[in-house]
């Protein structure tokens, strides 16, 4: 079996293609043939060992997949190990695949999807009417927010780094956008919402963290789901007090095992999908042996849309 391997940790060079092992059998599992491994933040976390949970060398990464089980289409969450022929599924967050939704599209709604979906309606318990910053709006959770919340009925701030970037949001359905490398951003982000907004989501960390809460109105929320700048932030429970702010942080892991949360989000997700009111962006689609390329593009946040892995070529 053909995987991504990692030895050591350290730059998008230790992601080396080999002849694994198949993975072992385990309870409540079923092994996938996998098709498309998707490329997340996550696996980016994972190479230099900053992840959340604690990963042992050696390690296969990729925290998604589709592919078949038993010639059934399936899509599936996994704890590593996505970026080979074959990986394990549990089959509490494995779901198959309708036929109105493509690979390219599954792939898109595993991690990324279920992400954005919970952290506007789980995390910010998001309701119509009110004002929502969305960071990175033009990549992979960003993209799905904003449209998600645009059709919840909230009022949309993306932020994104370049023109382009930008104007993706806009036709995606934010209502204004911002620069998000600007230095006054916090009064750029007041100055599209026409004030301070209700929520927003927070993914960069570091300074981007701070302007991005003092945004927020008082009573405001705001949810915190990665770090991708590198620096990790502190908030002043004076700040929140002052101001009654709530901040929260969300990992998608921690609703794996629960048995309402997932699968409503994901039929949620398929119905959009399949009734075109949600739009998945397809970014770059690398072949397997190309995993270091496809972490180098994603860390120089260059890409728009999902980024995956045809392990077929």
């Amino acid at each position: 079996m053909r995987a991504i391997v990692m030895r050591e940790f350290g730059g998008p060079d230790v992601l080396r293609l080999e002849d694994a092992p198949e993975p072992a059998p385990r309870a409540g599992h079923a092994l996938v043939e996998v098709a498309l491994a998707g490329v997340n933040y996550a696996d980016v976390h994972v190479r230099g060992d900053t992840y959340l949970a604690p990963v042992e060398l050696p390690y296969t990464p990729g925290n998604e997949v589709v592919g078949t089980i038993d010639g059934r289409r399936v899509v599936g969450l996994t704890r590593g190990g996505g970026y080979a022929e074959r990986a394990l599924l549990h089959r509490r967050v494995t779901w198959d695949v309708p036929d109105a939704v493509s690979d390219e599209q599954a792939v898109a709604l595993a991690l990324q999807g279920n992400s954005a979906w919970h952290l506007l309606f789980t995390a910010l318990r998001l309701t119509k009417g009110e004002t929502v910053v969305v960071p990175a709006a033009a990549g992979g959770v960003g993209t799905l927010a904003v449209q998600l919340a645009a059709r919840a009925g909230a009022r949309v701030i993306g932020l994104a780094g370049s023109a382009a970037k930008r104007q993706l949001a806009l036709d995606l359905g934010a209502h204004a956008v911002v620069d998000s490398t600007a230095e006054d951003l916090t009064e750029r982000i007041l100055d599209a919402a026409g004030g301070p907004v209700e929520t927003a989501l927070e993914m960069t960390g570091g300074a981007t963290f701070a302007r991005t809460l003092a945004a927020v109105a008082p009573r405001g929320r705001l949810a915190v789901y990665g770090f991708a700048g590198g620096e990790l932030a502190d908030v002043s429970t004076r700040e929140l007090m002052e101001r009654s702010l709530t901040v929260s942080g969300f990992w998608l892991p921690q609703l794996y095992g629960d048995r309402t949360a997932l699968p409503t989000s994901m039929r949620a997700l398929f119905d959009a999908v399949a009734d075109g009111s949600l739009t998945t962006l397809t970014g770059t689609t690398y072949a397997l042996g190309e995993a270091a390329q496809a972490h180098h593009d994603l860390a120089a946040r260059t890409p728009t849309g999902k980024l995956a892995l045809d392990v077929n070529r």
